[in-house]
């Protein structure tokens, strides 16, 4: 068998992970093309900030500490800021100048775990606005409540005592548009009973009390990983995928990284339980255990889904699920910095119509775009309703081998199957995930209003630097509107929003 020869599809993205990012706030000035007039409002983009301390380097994508990006459009301008989030971990290493703790997929001597069993978390994953407030999120342990307009770290949130620190807490909370409802669940690897909690809060009480509403726990077949999840207005949908976290592994000094193990084998489902209570509804196999590519559908993985919604029919009740699926987990591809993602792989839109009575796939739609693709967003006002369009990230050369980076910026209609695509100039990198911002002239649902996205460009011969595009939703292929500069780079995020001006 001849190994293929690898190539080098992002030259300079070293760059991006050699020094951590600034911390800094200005008024951005030299702005080219010309900022949509209906933008008011924050973009907010979370993601890792410094890759290492004193002698140790982190080797993987998710173990940099978290670091917060704002620009925020008024009537006096457009304003930038980035600070990290001073989190336990963030907090306790920069006092002892030196890493204490160990990472998603670094580890080294004398690295600690927290309570014995557990990663450290370094809040770099997602920033939510929800109820006045600003909440920044990781894979592990509890979010931090961050202020709105300056990011200053504000201390640990626990839901006004509702969750205590070792309350499994996912990165992908979700905020229902309709009642301002946060719905989030948490992961408990357990090797013989693994489970995982939904939650569900009100927002804030004037007085900054919060109601929980609901608390479950739900059993799983095996402890499967999970990243993300998706509501509709009466359900949330959990995508049961292989990907198996052996804790007797992490616990005897491994990485999480190498504790994870893809088991396509056991099968993959969904798992759709009701908002309300929590109950179970019905578990879709989509593969079934023991399958192969050879007997039918084969165990997929799932690191994102998109959207879902209510569909009633004549025959029967029906929940649409649209998700982005993967033949094999991704997070490989996030390691040895700054050699992402090296093997050749793709990536599919799919949309399924369960028929919630019977617990059975009644219908499935692949859309056309192939390549390797993450991060979809769509108009959060539409989020767990009937919706058209959604937007993510591609890799235009998906299927050569090399490390290569983000460089397609691409809009799906479910509705016609068609796709709208930029594709950024040689060396541009785009550097998180997309954020739409609704023009408020026109309703959810019309797709108007426009997207930001960051860009990194490599200099080989000097500073690199770092901006924010901003494109017309409808109309991506025709490039930027508005190119917003800043004046030091800030690297690769991970997950962003736009909260419109109140």
């Amino acid at each position: 068998m001849t190994t293929p020869t690898l190539v080098d599809l992002a030259p300079g993205l070293e760059q991006a992970f050699l020094e951590p990012s600034l911390e800094d706030q200005y008024t951005v000035e030299g702005i080219e093309g010309t900022v949509p007039a209906f933008l008011r409002g924050t973009y907010y983009a979370n993601g890792p900030g410094r890759f290492g301390r004193g002698a140790v380097r982190y080797r993987h994508w998710l173990d940099g500490d978290g670091m917060v990006r704002a620009l925020r459009f008024d009537g006096d301008g457009v304003h930038f800021a980035n600070r990290f989030v001073r989190g336990h971990k963030q907090v306790e290493e920069e006092a002892a100048d030196r890493a204490l703790y160990r990472t998603f997929g670094t580890r080294f001597a004398g690295d600690q775990l927290v309570r014995g069993m557990g990663l450290a978390s370094p809040l770099n994953v997602s920033a939510v606005p929800w109820g006045g407030k600003l909440l920044a999120l990781g894979e592990q342990g509890l979010p931090w409540e961050l202020d709105p307009l300056t990011l200053e770290s504000l201390g640990e949130y626990n839901f006004g005592g509702r969750l205590n620190p070792i309350a499994p807490f996912a990165a992908h909370a979700k905020v229902d548009p309709g009642s301002g409802e946060l719905v989030n669940f948490g992961v408990f690897f357990a090797s013989q009973k693994p489970y995982l909690n939904l939650y569900r809060f009100a927002p804030p009480a004037a007085d900054q009390t919060v109601e929980q509403r609901l608390r479950r726990r739900l059993p799983l077949p095996y402890p499967c990983t999970m990243h993300d999840f998706a509501i509709s207005e009466h359900h949330a949908i959990f995508y049961l995928s292989p990907y198996v976290l052996e804790m007797d592994t992490l616990l005897t000094g491994a990485t999480l990284m190498d504790s994870l193990v893809w088991k396509p084998e056991l099968g993959s489902s969904l798992l759709i339980v009701r908002r309300a209570d929590g109950e179970p509804v019905a578990t879709v196999p989509l593969s079934p255990p023991g399958s192969t590519a050879q007997d039918g559908p084969a165990a997929a993985h799932v690191l994102h889904l998109i959207n879902a919604f209510e569909a009633p029919d004549p025959e029967g009740d029906q929940l649409v699920v649209d998700v982005l699926e993967l033949d094999q987990p991704i997070y490989d591809q996030y390691d040895n910095l700054p050699d992402l993602f090296p093997e050749a792989r793709g990536a599919r839109p799919v949309r399924r119509r369960i028929d919630l009575k019977t617990a059975h796939v009644r219908e499935e739609t692949t859309l056309s775009y192939d390549r390797l693709a993450d991060f979809p967003q769509l108009d959060p006002r539409q989020l767990g309703r009937p919706y058209r369009r959604f937007w993510m990230l591609g890799i235009a050369q998906s299927d050569a081998p090399g490390r290569k980076m983000f460089d397609q910026l691409v809009s799906c209609n479910w509705e016609t199957g068609a796709t709208d695509l930029y594709q950024a100039p040689a060396g541009v990198y785009f550097a998180s995930e997309p954020a739409f911002a609704p023009d408020p002239a026109y309703p959810a649902g019309s797709d108007q209003g426009a997207i930001l996205c960051p860009i990194f460009r490599p200099d080989l011969s000097g500073e690199p630097k770092s901006a924010i595009w901003i494109f017309n939703a409808l109309d991506l292929a025709a490039g930027p509107v508005a190119k917003v500069p800043l004046r030091s780079p800030i690297g690769f995020a991970f997950h962003a929003c736009f909260e419109p001006e109140s």
